[in-house]
């Protein structure tokens, strides 16, 4: 089983001006739709893919829960949002009310830092019930400091012991050394998504990263439309794993975080 745990999509009336709006450096490989993501997920293998929401404002938050929970659940897994100038108590209501199994967090893009005070009691009402994943590292158009940096996120798993982190991006979007020194190794997950590929980074590196924080810790990720699925599959079948520890980060680990039946 194949399960990338990093998509993006939106309705199909608003994706092409959402993927419009999004990091302005990187071509995309895909049309940002469901019919478009079904399509990639056909060629490249993959049996599943987690969609993630982002809501820019608290506002947001339930049109875009409603949808993630809306889609096709033979081909998707839903991840909604969450958003700090809602309270705790309604992020969670909505997570719940539609059946949501965790939610997804980026700090540029919804205009909150990780350290931000009204972030803490929401992370710790998740914590046991729902996973989050979290964007790290820096963007094309803003350093990750004092936003979502490695060492930020850092911290943060360790003020929420029982919270199930998924970082993104081995834990530091083009920050991969300073990754590796301070996340790898927490209790938490790295997903592997690195557009435009995790092929161009040094694969001794992507290898001894892995083995180092536990490949039974790693995720698969493409970040599509933002990459190609079939593309970045082939990456992590070629960095020289262990056949059982490819299978594991390919679909395994996320199976077995998410209690969904292989």
């Amino acid at each position: 089983m194949i399960i990338d745990a990093h998509t993006h999509m939106w309705p199909d009336a608003v994706a092409r001006k959402a993927l419009a709006g999004s990091v302005p450096d990187l071509e995309r490989r895909g049309d940002g739709t469901q019919d478009g993501l079904k399509k990639s997920m056909k060629d490249a293998g993959v049996d599943r893919s987690v969609c993630l929401a982002v809501a820019n404002d608290g506002g947001s938050v339930d049109k875009a829960n409603k949808f993630s929970a809306s889609l096709d659940p033979d081909h998707f897994i839903g991840f909604g949002s969450v958003h700090p100038d809602l309270t705790p108590e309604e992020n969670i209501e909505s997570l719940r009310r539609h059946g949501l199994k965790g939610a997804k967090i980026h700090p540029f893009f919804q205009r909150y830092a990780l350290d931000d005070r009204r972030l803490a009691p929401l992370l710790d009402a998740m914590q046991g019930e729902f996973a989050v994943i979290i964007h790290v590292g820096s963007i094309s158009t803003a350093s990750s400091e004092g936003v979502c940096s490695p060492t930020m996120l850092a911290d943060l798993a360790r003020n929420f012991p029982k919270l199930d982190v998924i970082a993104c991006h081995f834990g530091g979007y083009r920050q991969f050394e300073a990754a590796a020194e301070t996340v790898v190794g927490l209790p938490v997950y790295l997903d592997t998504s690195w557009p435009p590929s995790v092929a161009e980074l040094n694969p001794v590196e992507v290898r001894k990263v892995i083995e180092k924080h536990g490949p039974e810790r790693v995720v698969f990720a493409s970040d599509w439309p933002m990459a190609d699925q079939a593309r970045e599959i082939r990456a992590v079948r070629e960095l020289g794993l262990a056949d059982d520890d490819v299978e594991q980060i390919l679909g395994l680990n996320l199976a077995r975080l998410l209690d969904i039946s292989v």
